[in-house]
């Protein structure tokens, strides 16, 4: 039963993957280029734009630096709930049978395995990108990102919009 499970791929299941592997390969890329070869972490802050800074960051929490975790247990039990988290998307991946819900499904595992390879390799996230907004007097940050939190976000947008908001979704008005 287990193996038809995992041997049974839905239509657009190959999108999925896809879609997951250029998210892990950009991800990737980018964060061992601004590490390496960009040598970010010897230039940071780097202002790029007005509202945008390159930084760097090491988050050993979850999203938004929620429950950090400074020891090797805390950043493996992380670790460990990213691989669960991955093999139920990628169970959910199989049985999907709209184009959207497979590339939504794609950018959030992609995003996912991403992330954790930093965890893995070096103990936590890489974040590097801040957005602000500052006036003379005021200054609002908003939290720091890679391209892996922006696929996991976008996946779940495209999710909600999918369930909710699209002409055929399952809970149109």
């Amino acid at each position: 039963m287990a193996s038809k499970i995992l041997l049974s791929f839905g239509r657009f299941t190959g999108l999925g993957l896809l879609a997951a592997a250029l998210v892990v390969g950009l991800d990737q890329a980018s964060k061992l280029w601004l590490l390496y070869g960009f040598a970010l972490p010897d230039k940071a802050p780097l202002h790029v734009l007005p509202g945008l800074d390159l930084v760097v960051v090491w988050n050993t929490g979850i999203s938004y630096g929620l429950f950090p975790q400074t020891g090797p247990f805390g950043q493996w039990a992380l670790l460990g709930l990213k691989v669960i988290a991955v093999l139920l998307l990628g169970i959910w991946l199989t049985r999907v049978d709209r184009r959207a819900g497979a590339l939504a499904l794609g950018l959030i595992i992609g995003g996912a395995i991403g992330n954790a390879i930093d965890r893995a390799t070096f103990g936590a996230v890489f974040d590097f990108v801040l957005l602000y907004v500052a006036t003379a007097t005021w200054r609002f940050n908003w939290y720091v990102f890679n391209i892996a939190d922006v696929a996991i976000v976008a996946g779940v947008v495209l999710l909600l919009w999918e369930t909710l908001v699209a002409p055929d979704a399952a809970k149109a008005p």
